[in-house]
């Protein structure tokens, strides 16, 4: 072997030295590479699983909130009915106070929501009161002070009737109806509209004493009373309805209250039956009135109570 092949030899021995080294920098490189693989893909692995629970979270308060959307949409129903029966409860009252005292009212509201006003056929008394000689009384009078006087009358009329469990059907003139039975559990209103009239005739006179240290026009009132079968209903045309009660019972009472002098309560024979024993009463007579054969008898409440005039 000459001294070039020695040298030659070495040279290949160095090559392969460096090339060894090179690989095994190759074999290090790619171990790095392959070890920053595994990080980036253990990585890209959480940021996945964030990714999924953040979606999932997502969905959840989706959920949540389309839950808490449907709530609302619940409760602002709930709140509009709410708000609706109140604005109901409130036209209801205002329309029963035309009729009824305030202490009843409400108890009205509470009986399926205005019973009260259905049409319908019932036992009632009504009640008609009127000032007597009323167009020669006010004759002379300034128009203020009439209807001033009237206010004040109908003011305490009115308030006897609400406190007695009856109703105010209406003013005609000088003339108010009212009646009794509508609002009652029980069959008392006979009773409570007897019990009415002597208080307006009570209350009349002490009205009187009052205008007359005033120096004032003074009245008295003739009150009817009538107990029978009517229809209950609202009446009239599609621009104005009023709740009344009509029928014969009606007209008998009407006819009744004409024929009261000032001071008297004259009632039906069907409230004396169903009264007596209450008040101090007298048959004051018959009466014939338009389309009835038979006449109508009546009698005449006398002041003061608990005794029975057989």
């Amino acid at each position: 072997m000459d001294k070039n092949d020695v040298l030659n030899g070495s040279s290949s021995s160095d090559q392969l030295i460096k090339y060894a080294k090179d690989l095994s920098e190759v074999y290090k490189s790619e171990k790095e590479k392959r070890k920053e693989l595994e990080v980036a893909n253990k990585q890209l692995m959480e940021y996945a699983d964030t990714l999924n629970n953040t979606i999932a979270e997502l969905k959840d308060k989706n959920k949540e909130l389309k839950e808490q959307s449907v709530q609302l949409m619940a409760y602002a129903r709930d709140l509009s009915l709410s708000h609706k029966k109140t604005k109901e409860e409130e036209e209801l009252t205002n329309k029963l106070s035309r009729y009824v005292g305030k202490d009843l009212v409400e108890k009205l509201i509470n009986t399926k929501n205005g019973v009260f006003f259905e049409n319908e056929k019932k036992d009632l008394t009504v009640l008609f009161a009127d000032i007597r000689s009323f167009t020669t009384i006010t004759e002379s009078m300034e128009t203020e002070d009439v209807v001033s006087m009237l206010n004040q009358y109908f003011d305490i009329m009115v308030d006897i009737i609400f406190r007695n469990n009856g109703i105010l059907d209406k003013f005609v003139g000088d003339q108010l109806m009212g009646v009794f039975g509508l609002i009652s559990s029980d069959n008392s209103y006979p009773y409570d509209a007897v019990r009415a009239a002597i208080e307006m005739q009570g209350a009349i006179e002490n009205l009187m004493k009052v205008r007359s240290k005033q120096d004032k026009d003074t009245f008295e009132i003739g009150i009817g009373i009538n107990t029978g079968r009517v229809i209950a209903g609202n009446v009239g045309s599609e621009n104005r309805m009023d709740y009344t009660v009509i029928g014969d019972c009606v007209n008998v009472a009407a006819r009744l209250e004409q024929m009261a002098r000032g001071g008297e309560i004259v009632i039906g024979e069907q409230t004396f039956h169903q009264t007596r024993g209450h008040f101090r009463m007298q048959k004051k007579g018959e009466v014939h009135l338009k389309n009835k054969i038979q006449p109508v008898i009546c009698y005449e409440v006398l002041k003061g109570e608990d005794e029975m005039v057989r």
